[in-house]
């Protein structure tokens, strides 16, 4: 197989570009550059060792374990990881079977008494309380799927998002850092990180906010696009360049928090909001050159900026996608 340009491989395996820079980063995967030509490209062995990193993720192994796995000859590694993740995925399926199982017992309760008002029935049944009191916190894996069509109607059924929270972001006055280039967000972070030390931001204004987004969103067989960072910033306080001053006027999002990496959680957010009937996306999906107007925020910035950590290694993510009443 010829090595194919990164766009390429976006669209055969429908994984973001930015995923496979966040797996370059981690050291999962490389890419490299023919001479005389500006896109990166992914030979045969790439494309491969990615394919495997898909296909352990929608098994629900971690990252963290896919990296011992690819870069350890020794299969002992892998049993050790898989047999770990099976103990779980049995400790959920157990959680999980009790689940239904109780939900089942009140189901009878009432049906045989259908003068048994629901919050006796929980409260005071021995049954149902001691039910209750065997469930262990539930894992999010699966443990079927031995093959690739099971696994995917699987990935399927576990996608649906059960954390999306509606939340309200203030207006707000930040200083932007926008950067088009193949490493952008990096590049993007960097000035901003620098503007925050240097003026002292985080004492001056210890509930600043940081948010960031496509701009422009990638396009085919281009090696480089745009992110725009924000920060939050006092009304009065003056931005150096290449930094600009902007309003960000706020309003109501659905938001979801995704450990740094899991951008494919876009889609599922997407579907949540498109399945409400109490609420419509407020953006606009024509406005590609501003990642029709969704948002991702960094929950936890001031600590990595504290700590001297520049890795996305550990970051976490709100997912905000604009909302209005329907």
């Amino acid at each position: 197989m010829e090595a194919i340009t990164v766009s390429a491989v976006t669209r055969q395996l429908k994984v973001s570009a930015r995923m496979l820079r966040y797996y370059e980063q981690l050291g999962l995967i490389r890419s490299f550059r023919k001479d005389g030509y500006a896109y990166r490209m992914y030979d045969e062995n790439a494309v491969v060792r990615l394919r495997q990193i898909l296909i352990l993720r929608k098994l629900r192994i971690p990252l963290k374990q896919i990296q011992r796995i690819l870069q350890s000859p020794d299969a002992a590694v892998a049993i050790d990881v898989f047999r770990r993740n099976i103990a779980e995925a049995d400790t959920a399926a157990a959680a999980l079977t009790t689940v239904r199982n109780i939900l089942q017992t009140l189901v009878e309760r009432l049906e045989q008494s259908a003068d048994v008002h629901v919050r006796a029935l929980v409260t005071e049944d021995e049954e149902v309380l001691a039910a209750i009191a065997s469930l262990v916190p539930p894992a999010l894996n699966d443990k079927e799927g031995n093959n690739m069509e099971q696994l995917n109607r699987a990935e399927e059924a576990l996608s649906t998002l059960t954390d999306v929270r509606i939340v309200y972001l203030p207006p707000a006055t930040v200083a932007a850092a926008h950067v088009i280039d193949e490493e952008p967000e990096a590049k993007a972070g960097e000035l901003l990180d620098r503007f925050v030390r240097e003026s002292g931001l985080a004492e001056r204004k210890p509930d600043l906010r940081h948010y960031g987004f496509n701009h422009p969103n990638p396009k085919d067989e281009t090696g480089a696009h745009g992110y725009e960072m924000w920060v939050t910033i006092p009304e009065d306080m003056q931005v150096p360049a290449p930094l600009t001053k902007k309003y960000f006027a706020g309003g109501m999002y659905a938001a979801h928090m995704i450990p740094m990496g899991n951008f494919q959680d876009w889609e599922k957010l997407i579907c949540w909001v498109e399945a409400q009937e109490d609420y419509q996306f407020a953006g606009d999906w024509n406005d590609q050159d501003h990642m029709c107007g969704l948002l991702e925020e960094n929950l936890n910035y001031l600590t990595h900026l504290k700590e001297g950590n520049s890795e996305p290694e550990g970051m976490q993510l709100d997912l905000l996608l604009p909302l209005r009443r329907a």
